[in-house]
């Protein structure tokens, strides 16, 4: 009897944790995981694992945190582990065609979205800033380029008007999970292969979120500043400035109230929220965050701070543009 296929998973992440899990708990034999280096964190800058280093720990598998791939010595070691294929699920390393080479059945990625739509480090963030209606899971046969490679597999999730990246997030974790095992009998059984080229014209990109692009600018729309807040919800938080202090926005909405007064005016303060004028329409906000404290309601902020309408909040120090 042949030996059950032997897989090599690489992923960093909660988004891969969830996938390796779920492997795990299904019966495959993951013969190896790859993460990348623990990073500091916190104050004290302490080394923290990731969480699929906690999972490999766990299990008892055996691990490798190399800082790259690209390298000869990271390719022969892992080539010595001779891999039937390899799983990878928001690893964070480029994969050299070197690597991708070295398993007979390729390497596979779990990507967060419908590609070619939003291709790159931020598709959850950037179709949510879009104006998406949905978004969802593409199992890619992975290549030399930037998620480039033909499709196996794809599992769509309509997204809800209040969805935040933390919703989606954890929605799409599971949903790859779920698409990882849908596909992966038919690929380890070598069976016709029904992998779908990608459409170049539709291509999109989904650059890194900068830290800069969470300012609000109140000039934009306010159905574009409440998707900025829904898309920074859980980094790196959507924020404006009052009276000289920053104001963190977690949760705000859109309404089609119509001003003309100048954009960034306070229009209104009560207990439901704080109405703010926008280049279109008003931003309520409704639970925020003041620098140093906990995530509030806006009835909790007012409690103890005093806003008077018709105060003008610091128009952002970076704009951002809606698409």
């Amino acid at each position: 009897m042949a030996a059950p296929p032997y897989i090599v998973f690489a992923g960093t992440p909660v988004f891969a944790a969830v996938a390796l899990r779920r492997l795990l708990e299904t019966g495959y034999r993951i013969g190896a995981v790859y993460t990348q280096p623990d990073r500091p964190s916190g104050r004290g800058r302490r080394l923290v694992p990731s969480p699929v280093k906690d999972i490999a720990i766990t299990h008892q598998l055996p691990l490798y945190q190399p800082a790259t791939l690209k390298d000869k010595a990271s390719q022969t070691q892992l080539a010595a582990l001779a891999p039937d294929l390899m799983v990878v699920a928001a690893y964070g390393l480029i994969l050299p065609t070197a690597v991708l080479q070295i398993p007979p059945l390729g390497c596979i990625n779990i990507h967060a979205s419908l590609l070619p739509r939003w291709r790159g480090a931020a598709p959850i963030q950037r179709a949510l800033l879009a104006g998406d209606k949905e978004t969802g899971i593409s199992i890619m046969q992975m290549d030399a380029g930037l998620d480039t490679g033909p499709v196996l597999h794809t599992a769509r999730y309509p997204i809800q008007p209040k969805d935040t990246a933390a919703i989606v997030h954890d929605q799409l974790a599971e949903l790859g999970a779920e698409a990882l095992l849908q596909c992966l009998p038919s690929l380890l059984e070598k069976k016709a292969n029904t992998a779908v080229l990608q459409d170049e014209s539709r291509a999109c990109y989904a650059p890194k979120i900068r830290k800069e692009e969470a300012w609000l600018d109140w000039s934009q729309p306010a159905i574009f500043l409440e998707r900025q807040v829904r898309a920074f919800n859980p980094w790196p938080v959507a924020q404006t400035q009052i009276e000289g202090r920053i104001l963190r926005v977690w949760s705000a909405t859109a309404l089609a109230k119509t001003t003309h007064v100048l954009p960034g005016t306070l229009l209104a303060v009560h207990k439901t929220g704080i109405d703010i004028a926008t280049g279109n329409g008003t931003l309520r906000l409704l639970e925020v965050q003041p620098a140093g404290k906990r995530v509030m309601t806006v009835q909790a902020y007012l409690s103890a701070h005093l806003l008077t309408p018709g105060t003008v909040l610091v128009k952002s120090p970076g704009k951002t543009k809606s698409p």
